[in-house]
């Protein structure tokens, strides 16, 4: 995932028995060069991980509302993915991943000034993992929208992603994957447990409660518009989730190939748990939630793809099938919100349950690679437990602070007869489907 972890994982695995037919950890050289093949190798998985984001998460919430709000909500995917794909460049990598403290980077890569043609992190160049690591801060915006379509103001989004990017998303990073807080902790997360999956579901989570349930929510049937566009999200999202997770291991080594198989196998197993739970439950498997449970099993694997064991990833993914569907069943229910496209009972119940389970399934006895030395599995469980916690205060006050500055300076909410007509007509224009 950075710099960091490519030199982490040899380090903290080396020599350790891994119970994995064929499989071994070997020490890499510490010396940075450039690699053709990792270089391709990265440059594919971060474009996988844009893919995700356009047209996957687009495409997957697109489906899931009603088709007078489907265009709000592709618009709204896309601004947001350029306004971070350019704070990143301007000054989120730098904050991100240049030496400073405990939350935040440094200022010295600002514009990416100091970054040249042939710098090199790890055996790819460094401005890859500059475009790999904006890839990641996109994503994660975008799954925040979800928590609050079909009633928010265009311009109350903007606002919040610039806040909340800034002071939540940046930080995180940092703490996790750029020698800040929790990475000094020693928390594991792969490929964004946390920074992505919690980071992203809080902060949609409160939004849902600030901007208000939607007008007749509880009343009306609020079902998709689209069930195959929400299908085509789906497989989108899957298939670039291997660049999410193999790119993870920052080299085409045995850690990218271990993170490759373990998403194939969780991911597998969230749908067949929640598909068989609603069987059960309901008397029928639907489509919607064979793909709510693919999402499952990708988000729980997030954090512990490179350090599980196959048969760990197959545990945690039947987990997580059965935990998402409680979290949009039952949890939301408790909750009393109205998360749109259940981002917290998926995004966050699921990156919750896998980064606990990381600090489980981790241990060299279940099957995985291996805690570092002198570290238990109690330990572990309770540095992921704090990382989560971390996670959780961090992004929901920012979140909350952000959402208030916008909606006293902008207004968090349309107007209702703007609601009821729908967003697309009133706040763009234009309707997806013409009759």
């Amino acid at each position: 995932m950075t710099i960091m972890k490519k030199r982490f994982f040899p380090v903290m695995f080396a020599g350790l028995p891994v119970i994995f037919p064929g499989l071994s950890i070997a020490a890499e050289s510490a010396a940075d060069v450039a690699d053709k093949a990792d270089n391709g190798f990265m440059m594919i998985c971060t474009a996988l991980v844009l893919f995700m984001s356009i047209p996957g998460i687009a495409l997957f919430y697109g489906g899931l509302l009603r088709s007078k709000n489907v265009l709000s909500l592709l618009t709204q995917v896309i601004a947001t993915f350029s306004l971070v794909s350019v704070l990143w460049i301007i000054y989120g990598y730098s904050l991100a991943f240049g030496e400073g403290n405990d939350f935040f980077g440094s200022f010295h890569s600002i514009l990416l000034a100091d970054i040249h043609l042939t710098d090199v992190s790890g055996s790819f160049y460094k401005l890859i993992h500059v475009a790999f690591q904006g890839s990641f801060a996109c994503i994660t915006v975008g799954l925040i929208v979800g928590g609050f379509a079909e009633r928010i103001r265009f311009s109350a989004v903007i606002l919040f992603v610039f806040i909340w990017f800034t002071f939540a998303y940046v930080p995180m990073a940092h703490m996790v994957w750029g020698g800040g807080y929790l990475a000094n902790l020693g928390a594991i997360d792969f490929a964004g447990g946390t920074v992505v999956h919690i980071n992203a579901a809080i902060a949609a989570l409160v939004g849902a409660y600030m901007v208000g349930k939607r007008s007749g929510f509880g009343r009306e049937a609020f079902k998709p518009h689209n069930l195959p566009m929400v299908f085509i999200g789906t497989a989108i999202l899957y298939i670039g989730w291997f660049g999410f997770n193999a790119g993870s291991a920052s080299s085409a080594n045995e850690i990218a190939a271990l993170a490759f198989v373990n998403t194939v196998t969780a991911t597998a197993g969230a749908v067949l748990s929640w598909l068989m739970v609603e069987w059960s439950l309901r008397g029928k498997p639907s489509l919607l939630g064979a793909c709510s449970g693919c999402i499952a099993g990708l988000v729980a694997i997030t954090p512990a793809a490179g350090s599980i064991g196959i048969g760990g990833a197959l545990i945690l993914g039947l987990i997580a099938g059965v935990a998402g569907l409680w979290g949009v069943i039952i949890l939301k229910s408790w909750l009393r919100v109205d998360d749109t496209c259940d981002v917290f009972g998926v995004h966050g119940v699921c990156g919750i349950v896998g980064c606990i389970a990381t600090g489980i399934l981790t241990s060299v006895t279940l099957g995985g690679t291996g805690y570092a030395e002198g570290v238990s599995m109690l330990s572990q469980i309770g540095i992921q437990a704090a990382s989560v916690a971390v996670c959780v205060l961090w992004s929901g006050v920012v979140a909350y602070i952000a959402y208030k500055i916008a909606d006293v300076s902008l207004g968090l909410r349309v107007p209702e007869e703007v609601e009821r007509e729908g967003l697309d007509i009133n706040s763009h224009g234009e309707s997806a489907y013409n009759q």
